[in-house]
């Protein structure tokens, strides 16, 4: 019964709707809620999950972080600071425009200048946009950059229909127009977003459902539960403690993939009023928090295990990883003398932000245990993702357990988080010497160069910490057995070209 009454609490509006056309209709659970529908403003993972449906990109990557064609078909540098894009012909928008030269032009200049666009900071580095001909388009930029095409595996390379941006203004959110392979049908805001098959998708032979369905479930129990029951055919993230009861089922699988993302603790150490704490003051007193944590002991108990401690914002699979770089080990009388250094008496209160969901709740509640042994008095608060994201922006926290699903260039893990400025800088972390490594890092292509400039960022954030890193997560979807073609790749995102019920 309580499996049943799951079931039906996160279906919702969408069963009115998706149920009737079940045999075409591919059903995804979500782990949380969609920020926005535009990809300028977007700041979620989740949000991404949905764009890979709706808006394809210039460039994807492949198993193996290979940079490949998705809407562009090449790309040349014929000196340092010019990138010329040659366009695959013939592909339109969902409200039937072209997507050509003039488009891309427009979706990067949109980037640059949309009021609150999150993609600026990923594309700062270019100087104007030149439309060569319909299908090439020519990139000045204001100095090298060796992220820049990386950048264009995500949504900074998602391309926006003018049409529809210049007559919905402000709403386009409310209505997406892109060039993927679903159009947009409707959202109910923390139940699902419903999108249909785009015929005149230009890769329309690799697409092979009618429609898809993403459903809201934060649980993870309900996500299970679904998928045990056939409510749902593929949950973008199995809990790994689920992981067991998946793969014991003849109807289900699962799908594994090592992940370029993090999860780590945000401290607020410059954001408004938030910062004037014993936490957000004294360098000391972070360092005595991360101290007070076993991260190996978290990962047991919350992930089964599954996940691997880390130290750095970079995942093992990116060849910027540091592999010599280890998190410390928990050391509470370590942590108790850096109290006293800093001149703390008594109980250290901490606010200790999370995302709402059982499985984050029990991360608070780990570190809250933990941390009491050295003298913190942890409060959890947990809010939306929505409620989450405006207290990081307006500084209204001290800590926030927060991460980043990662991206292709190590430039998108680090730049918008800890340079002075960036975008999700919810820290209000400032140094310059950090800034100008970012910075360096950001003008060579050299790999040796670059993994030792994002080092000596890892030197400065460890004394400083303004984030600290806990673990490097994995991709764990969890299939309907019919579920066929489809692939895990390093970013986490469900693509669906390919992707097809078995008979």
């Amino acid at each position: 019964m309580a499996a049943g009454l799951g079931i039906l609490a996160a279906c919702g509006a969408f069963c009115a709707t998706a149920l009737p056309a079940r045999a075409q209709t591919l059903r995804v659970a979500l782990r949380g809620d969609v920020d926005t529908l535009d990809p300028a403003l977007s700041q979620t993972f989740m949000g991404t999950v949905v764009y890979t449906g709706l808006c394809d990109k210039l460039f994807d990557i492949d198993e193996h972080l290979n940079i490949v064609p998705m809407l562009a078909l090449s790309h040349e540098s014929p000196d340092p600071k010019t990138v010329v894009i040659h366009l695959r012909p013939g592909v339109l928008f969902q409200d039937g425009e072209p997507m050509d030269a003039a488009a891309v032009k427009f979706s990067l200049d949109r980037d640059l200048d949309q009021p609150g666009s999150f993609r600026r900071s990923e594309v700062a580095m270019v100087d104007h946009v030149d439309v060569v001909d319909p299908l090439t388009v020519r990139v000045a930029l204001k100095q090298a950059s060796a992220p820049f095409v990386a950048q264009l595996t995500d949504r900074a390379g998602m391309m926006v229909s003018p049409k529809a941006v210049r007559e919905q203004g402000a709403g386009f959110a409310l209505h997406p127009v892109c060039a993927g392979p679903f159009r947009f049908v409707e959202r109910v805001a923390q139940d699902h977003i419903t999108l249909e098959r785009f015929d005149r998708y230009w890769d329309a032979k690799d697409v092979h459902f009618d429609r898809v369905v993403y459903q809201i479930m934060p649980d993870s129990t309900v996500r299970l539960t679904n998928l045990q029951a056939g409510a749902t055919d593929l949950v973008e993230q199995i809990a790994p403690t689920d992981v067991p009861a998946v793969e014991a089922s003849p109807k289900l699988k699962i799908v594994k993939s090592d992940s370029l993302g993090y999860q780590g603790l945000t401290f607020n150490v410059g954001n408004g009023k938030g910062a004037d704490s014993p936490i957000g003051r004294d360098a000391r007193v972070r360092r005595a928090f991360e101290l007070s944590i076993d991260r190996d002991a978290l990962i047991g108990v919350v992930f089964n295990g599954l996940y691997e401690p880390t130290a750095q914002a970079i995942s093992p699979v990116s060849p910027f990883n540091l592999p010599g770089l280890k998190p410390p080990a928990r050391d509470v009388a370590a942590a108790k003398k850096l109290l006293a250094e800093a001149g703390v008496t008594g109980r250290v209160p901490v606010s200790l932000g999370i995302i709402n969901s059982p499985l984050n709740r029990q991360v608070g509640e780990v570190i809250q245990s933990m941390a009491a042994e050295a003298g913190f008095d942890v409060k959890v608060v947990a809010m939306e993702i929505g409620s989450g994201l405006a207290a990081l922006h307006s500084g209204d926290f001290q800590v926030f357990q927060i991460g980043w699903s990662g991206l292709l260039d190590p430039d998108s893990d680090t730049w918008a988080f800890l340079h002075g400025g960036g975008p999700m800088n919810y820290a209000a972390f400032a140094n310059a010497d950090v800034d100008r490594l970012l910075d360096e890092a950001r003008a060579t292509d050299d790999v040796a160069k670059r993994r030792a400039l994002y080092g000596a960022v890892w030197k400065i954030v460890g004394v400083e910490e303004p984030i600290v890193y806990l673990w490097t997560t994995r991709n764990i979807a969890g299939l309907a057995k019919r579920v066929a073609g489809y692939r895990s790749l390093a970013d986490g995102l469900v693509r669906l070209q390919g992707v097809s019920f078995s008979n």
